[in-house]
């Protein structure tokens, strides 16, 4: 988001120069727009290290506290549905620990989330949180999930998923992209003669002013439609290969790439399967139980973009029937 101001900074910045020193005209408004945008740039680039570096975090006996200065949030710890870790990739053993309770869906559906940033071993504070043993293995991202389970805890089923579904979401993205590119194409070959014809009307200063404007344009609207297409077409693939799901004694795990989601099967109330596209496959959704609501975690089986966000379902499993009798196996002897 930075870089993306910071473009359009210079973008504007180059064209008031070229239309100053050509047209001779006043362009102290594309002056104040140029500032703006990197005002904007300097404040996405360092305003979330600022509020980050006041953060305090509290564990008690009943609550998770997030505290900078007179703002204060908390979490019941017996209400947390699930966590999420998303580890640091280039701070070894540090990561963020996403603490979310799901509620009911339909018309009462939120969610509340709370975020400690940049904890030390957040694997080893949520097991704290849980009220779990840690093991002298957590702490390590870089180990895989199986090999830092807490102590006593032992797998008992893993799969990967076969496929990466089109949602609806990652449909739109992908026609989107290639909206910006066709936009983008365009453009070159509208631009290119003007920018000819003008050639030498203008100083060499001024059309290489110009030259720079057109160009970084196009490499604005370039690197946005790179961006959605990676995000629609690419990262999905990518991130099903360095997906896997766990069964454990205790747990429920999905690993993704740097991202973790880690939930306690006895939070699990109802275990629902449904066909995913093609190639029989099977979505396992687990319906989460709260102290006061029953629910899928953010939308679950009513249709979730697991794709942003990790969410408590198997996507495209070939083996739906061993994790779902597991699963209901625990829910019958309780």
């Amino acid at each position: 988001m930075a870089g993306a101001f910071a473009l359009v900074s210079l973008i504007t910045l180059a064209f008031a120069t070229v239309v100053s020193m050509s047209l001779h005209v006043a362009v102290g408004t594309m002056l104040v727009f140029a500032g703006w945008c990197a005002t904007l740039a300097l404040l996405a680039w360092r305003l979330p290290i600022v509020f980050r570096a006041g953060l305090q975090y509290t564990v008690t006996d009943r609550h998770v506290i997030w505290k900078r200065g007179k703002l204060r949030r908390s979490i019941e710890r017996s209400s947390v549905s699930f966590a999420r870790i998303v580890w640091n990739p280039r701070v070894p053993g540090v990561g963020d620990l996403v603490l979310v309770r799901a509620v009911p869906t339909g018309a009462l559906r939120r969610t509340l989330t709370l975020t400690l940033s940049d904890v030390e071993a957040p694997d080893r504070l949520w097991a704290k949180i849980r009220g779990a043993q840690p093991s002298e293995a957590m702490g390590d991202g870089d180990r895989p999930v199986s090999q830092r389970l807490q102590e006593g805890e032992r797998v008992l089923w893993s799969a990967i998923p076969l496929a990466a579904p089109w949602s609806t979401r990652r449909i739109g993205a992908t026609v989107l992209s290639l909206l910006i590119a066709g936009a983008g194409l365009r453009t070159l070959l509208r631009v290119i003669p003007p920018v000819h014809r003008v050639h030498h009307s203008l100083t060499p200063f001024t059309f290489a002013i110009l030259v720079v404007g057109v160009v970084l344009s196009l490499l604005l609207v370039t690197s946005a439609a790179v961006v959605v297409g990676y995000a629609a077409v690419v990262r999905p693939m990518r991130l099903r290969k360095e997906t896997r799901y766990f069964v454990t004694s205790e747990r429920v795990l999905i690993r993704r790439g740097q991202e973790e989601l880690s939930l306690d099967r006895a939070r699990i109330a109802y275990v629902i399967t449904a066909p995913s596209g093609g190639r029989r496959l099977s979505d396992l959704f687990l319906v989460l139980d709260g102290p006061k609501a029953r629910a899928m975690a953010m939308s679950g089986a009513f249709g979730s973009d697991a794709s942003v966000d990790l969410e408590p379902v198997f996507t495209a499993i070939d083996d739906a029937e061993t994790p779902h009798a597991i699963l209901f196996e625990l829910k019958s002897a309780a």
